[in-house]
Formats: structure tokens, sequence, C-alpha cells
């Protein structure tokens, strides 16, 4: 079943193409569904009508398609990562660590509650240099384990 968030951004697309209901309903209909919230209308489906609708904006100049921003602590942050050599390096670590099988959860979020628990600090942009040798030489020691 299509997420709430896609079928949010389906019904941007039909605003800003300006579809009347008859032609939005023809389109879902072309990718097998009766309605955005039709059971099956998969995540998939979903998707191919995005990217169609997206083309078809874009291609009629009311639609600007945009990279998504990184956000750091949770979907809700619209705090931008850390892309300092340290913090590169912690992020590596981590990943590394989840690629191991010793992290569970490889989201940046968990990165940041775990750097939190260290060091009492709730973002990595905001470590000094210590602090942020202190969390990479844990994370290898935790990886050499």
């Amino acid at each position: 079943m299509a997420t709430p968030a896609q079928i949010k951004k389906i019904h941007c697309l039909k605003g800003a193409l300006k579809l009347d209901d008859d032609t939005y309903r023809l389109l879902l209909s072309g990718h097998g569904a009766k309605s955005s919230k039709d059971r099956g209308f998969t995540y998939a489906k979903a998707d191919e009508l995005i990217k169609d609708l997206e083309q078809k904006a874009v291609a009629a100049g009311a639609w600007e398609k945009r990279k998504p921003a990184k956000k750091a602590v949770g979907a809700g942050s619209s705090r931008p990562l850390a892309d300092d050599p340290q913090s590169r390096k912690i992020r590596a670590l981590w990943i590394e660590l989840h690629q191991a099988g010793k992290v569970k959860n490889p989201a940046e979020s968990a990165l940041t509650a775990y750097v939190k628990r260290m060091t009492g600090v709730n973002a990595l942009q905001w470590l000094n240099t210590a602090q942020a040798s202190n969390v990479i030489e844990a994370l290898k020691k935790w990886l050499e384990r």
C-alpha cells in the first residue's frame, strides 16, 4: 500500500498540474488503482506514478525537482549533517559497525544518541576535536572486539 508521504506528494503534483478529477482517476487507473488509498495501489506503483507526474510537471514548468536535504537527528529536524573529516570518520565507523553486525540501527539518529551518551553533546557538529577523537577511538575499539 502507498505510504502517506507518497499520497501527499501525488496530491501535490496533481495540484501543480491542475488536473481535474476525471483526468486524475484516469492516471490512477493507468497505474493500477481506483484511488490513491486503494489497497491494490502498492508502494512501487505509487512510486511509478510519482515519477510520471513529476516528469509531466517539470516539462510543464509547474514543478521543480530538488534533491532532498540531508537530515541530522530525526525526520522533523532541520539541522544539516556535520561534514567535517572527523564527523565523516565517525559516520563511516558507525556504518562499518552495522555491516559487521555490531550495531542494529545504522541511522543517523542512532549515531547521534550514541554520541550523546558518550559525550553529552547533542550533535556531531558540536563536538570539539578532543571529544570527536574520543568517539572515533571508542568506535575503533568496538570494531576490534
